[in-house]
Parts: C-alpha cells; structure tokens; sequence
C-alpha cells in the first residue's frame, strides 16, 4: 500500500476555513449580540435570558453525543462527514434567522419562541458544526499538518467573526432606520429642543445621537424633580404624532446627528443578509474539500465500546474540562461587549470598531499558533495562553470610560493569546482520536470531536447565565435606560476579571494533559505504519 498524500493545498485549506467562518457568522452573532437582543429588543429580564441560552446549550449536550456517533456511521459516497456540511447549510441560516425575529407578541408567548426557536438553532447548529470539526481529523493523519489547517480554520474562524462583529451594528441602523421628520432647535450652550414625527406605527424604536453621549429628557419633564436624564430613549410611536425632547451634552446638533433605529426590524433583516453568506461559504467547503483517514478496516460498529473508549481517553478528558472553560472566558467577554460599550463606555458603535481590532488581533494569534506550537509544544503553549490572556484582560478593571484607548490594548493584547485556545483545541481534539486509535485499536472521530461541540455551547450557556445573573443583580432592565448605571460595575466585572479568574483556572487543569509532542509524534508514526501494513 502507498503511503498517503499527507500534505494539503492552500485551496483546500481556505476552503475549509470558510466552514468555519461560516459557523463564527452564526456563533458570534448568537454570543455577541443575542444577550442585548433579548433584553434591549425583544425585552426579555435578563434572567430569563439567561436562562434560555443555558437551557438551550445544556439541551444540545445531548445532541453533541448522538452527532457524534451518527457522524462516525454516516455512509455516502462524499464521505463521513461532509456531506452534513452540505444537509445543514440552508436549515441554519433558516435557524438563524428565526432566532433574530421578534414577533409582537405577549411576553409568555415571547418568552417560549426564544425557547423553542433558539434550542432548534442549537441542535441545527450541531449537525453541521460537530460533522464539520470531524472533518479536519480526517482530512490528514499528519497531526502537524492538522495544526496548520486548524490555524487556516481560525482564522477563517476570526474572519467570520470580524464580519458579523464589524458590521451588524451598522447594518442594524441601516436596516432599522425609520427615516423620521426631525426638527432641532439650539436652546442654550450644548442644550437642543429635538421634535420627531415619525411616518408609520412603531412598537418600539431607540432614538439617541449617533455617538451615544448627549443625554435625552422627555420636553414636558425639564425642571421637574427626580427627571431621568438617559442617553437614550426606548419608546412606541405614531404615524404622524410628535415626540419632543430635550437634549444635552453635544455641541452643534444637527438632525442628521439624531439616531432613531427600528432595532428589532434593523437586527431581523441584518441576520438575514448574514445568513444568505453563511450558506454560501458552506457550500464552496462542501464542495472543496476531501476525507481521507478511514477508521480501521476491520473495526466493527460498536456504540458500546466507542463511548466505553472515550471516558477512559484522559487526554479527551482533559480537553473535555479545558475547552469548556477557556469558552466561558470568551463567551463572558462576547457576550458583555457591546452592552459594555453601549451603557459604560456611552458609544455602541465603538464596539463594532473593538470587536474589529479583536479580530484582526485573533487571525495575527491564529497565524502565529502553529510555529510556536511546533517550537514549544501544543500542551505548553497552551498553558501560556490561558494565564496570560487572563492575566492581561483583568486590567481591564482599573479603565473607565474614558480611557478607551487603554480599553482597546489591553483588550488586542489579551486577544493575541486567546486567539491561541481554539486552535490547538481543535487540533489537539485530532490528537485525542489519534490516542484512542494507538491504544484501543478503534477510532470514533465524530465522537472525539463532540467534546469541541459539547465545550464550545456548553460554555456559551454558562457564560449567558452568568452574564444575565450578575446584571439582575445589579438591578439591569435593558428597556429601561434609568437601571443602567446602577448595572455599570456589573458590566465592568464581565469585562473584566470575572472571565479571567476561569481561564486562570483552566491552566491548572491543563498541566494534567498527558500528550507531549514527543509523545504525539511516536503515535502518529506508529499509525501510519498500522495502515501501510493493511
């Protein structure tokens, strides 16, 4: 028997990481902005939303298993795993945008669509994400080669992200923009008289100046004790009816300065958009890419034996805890972002431009991952990146609102290293496999990589809940504007230290990791001997 080609094209790898640019357009869109959705959109307590993003992701534990072993037994002429690539590609962008929806409709009935439409979302999400993962496994048994398309695949992966994270917010008030009649009178120094007349009926629109600062105050309430001066208003509007405020803290407003956003009409058709791209970044990685590790020709299908294999697979264990904990860290930080930058910092659209340069941070660490991973050691490199990523993102504690550019390097600087956690987990998930193939003879790859599903929604889920259960604390209510300063130090928190003492923890688990480089390279030499004998 021939040796197999283990090297793969640039085509190839870029193909590939279109599936998981694709996969961040649907994940980071869902962690990022779905949290601010709930609560400042579809107006949901941020318990309760809380709530349904960690009942949604605990519920898709089980369908991570069950993914992983119909992956491993899927038979068709495009292999094991791609051809779920392709099934599922329509169905989550349809999910998708289902979960970005927002019907008028009574809080109960609101409060079940999240439910139902957002655990549907997650289980369509695993049928093409676990299948696409497994893929990478399969593709090459050179697990050096692996880490180099897992640092192709984040950096598809950031790509994605960049796009939903850089232009959402600006497509929300692109898509939601209502097109008023404004009027603006000059009062006193940095003081307006606003008038807005909207054209059609509205159940709820935001109207703010387009930086965030200046501070808005219903006309009939000046003078008046106790006032909520806010940065923005939440309110329902008539055809042709009049709304007057007036408005502080910005010099020389113009109309065109007045921001007045349909969020929820602005979000839906946002989504939608995203999700015509996602279909078709899934289709070209269907199409482009190939299986090429078969399991061993004489392994029998065994559900019993490949779960009994995998709980004693320590390295698959191990990853199992670690991946569940450096994505709670990552999720915290998405899921605060904009919330952060919108109520702390005082100007949303800042958080389209942060997330930016996040991104670009994660595609440099993404890029950089496989030499360092080659000199140091996967295991070693990543126990570096989790204590510093969290180290330096804890500084984020001592900024203010005001120390944006401050915000901004600690925050590109702590990115640099986390971007580091996906791609060796990805890849040393291959590894994992490889580990149950040497010992046990078997291989369940589909069922290895469900612990990438399981850790990556999980974690999410976690993360959702803890975000909602610190800002209900803090007596946060996302449509009521006079609740947000209270929320602030809640918000700095998320921020801050609260996902930096998780990742820290992380580290500790990962110094039980039993695979060193040396150790990982005497097995996959070992393999490809097993199969140049059969």
């Amino acid at each position: 028997m021939e040796q197999q080609n283990t090297k793969l094209s640039i085509g190839e790898k870029i193909a590939y990481a279109l599936g998981d640019a694709s996969a961040n357009i649907a994940w980071r869109g869902v962690s990022t902005f779905l949290l601010i959705f709930y609560t400042d959109v579809f107006g949901l307590a941020p318990a309760i939303a809380g709530l349904v993003l960690l009942v949604g992701r605990f519920t898709d534990g089980v369908s991570d298993i069950l993914m992983g072993v119909v992956g491993d037994r899927t038979k068709s002429k495009h292999g094991h795993f791609r051809p779920w690539v392709l099934w599922t590609a329509l169905p989550l962008g349809i999910t998708l945008s289902l979960v970005f929806t927002a019907p008028d409709w009574s809080m109960q009935w609101k409060v079940a669509y999240a439910f139902i439409t957002y655990i549907i979302f997650m289980v369509t999400y695993t049928a093409n994400n676990l299948p696409y993962g497994s893929l990478m496994a399969v593709m090459t048994p050179d697990d050096k080669e692996r880490t180099s398309l897992s640092s192709f695949r984040m950096v598809g992966a950031f790509a994605g992200g960049m796009l939903v994270q850089g232009a959402l917010l600006s497509l929300v008030a692109y898509f939601g923009n209502i097109d008023p009649k404004v009027n603006v009178d000059k009062v006193a120094v940095q003081s307006y008289s606003v008038a807005i007349t909207a054209p059609a009926d509205y159940q709820k629109v935001k109207v703010s100046t387009t930086d965030g600062i200046a501070t808005f105050v219903w006309a009939d309430s000046v003078g008046v004790d106790g006032a909520q001066f806010t940065t923005s208003k939440h309110l329902a509007v008539s055809a042709g009816e009049t709304y007057k405020f007036v408005v502080t803290g910005q010099d020389e407003l113009k109309p065109e300065d007045i921001s007045i956003i349909d969020q929820s009409r602005g979000y839906s058709h946002s989504i939608y958009l995203m999700s015509a791209v996602l279909v078709v970044a899934l289709l070209i990685t269907f199409r482009f890419t190939r299986e090429r590790v078969q399991p061993p020709a004489d392994q029998k299908t065994d559900i019993k034996n490949d779960l009994k294999d995998l709980v004693h697979n320590k390295p698959w264990i191990v990853l199992l805890f670690v991946g569940l904990l450096f994505n709670i860290y990552n999720n915290i930080k998405q899921g605060i972002t904009v919330m952060y930058f919108s109520h702390y910092v005082h100007d949303q659209f800042l958080a389209a431009t942060y997330m930016v340069c996040l991104m670009v941070a994660s595609i440099g660490g993404a890029m950089l991952t496989t030499p360092l991973g080659n000199k140091l050691g996967k295991k070693n490199l990543f126990i570096l990146a989790l204590v510093t990523t969290g180290i330096i993102n804890s500084f984020i504690a001592f900024c203010g609102p005001q120390d944006v550019s401050a915000i901004f390097a600690i925050g590109i600087a702590s990115e640099v290293f986390a971007a580091f956690l996906p791609t060796l987990f990805f890849a040393m998930l291959g590894d994992a496999a490889d580990y149950s193939e040497f010992v046990n003879g078997r291989r369940a790859t589909g069922l290895v990589y469900a612990a990438g599903s399981f850790a990556t929604k999980f974690g999410g889920g976690i993360a959702g809940a803890i975000i909602g259960a610190i800002l209900g604390y803090f007596g946060y209510n996302g449509v009521d504007p006079s609740t947000y300063a209270a929320a602030q130090e809640g918000m700095v928190m998320l921020m801050s230290w609260v996902p930096a003492v998780i990742v820290v923890l992380g580290a500790a688990v990962m110094l039980i990791y039993p695979l060193s480089q040396d150790k990982q390279t005497e097995i996959t030499v070992e393999l490809e001997r097993r199969r140049l004998e059969k």
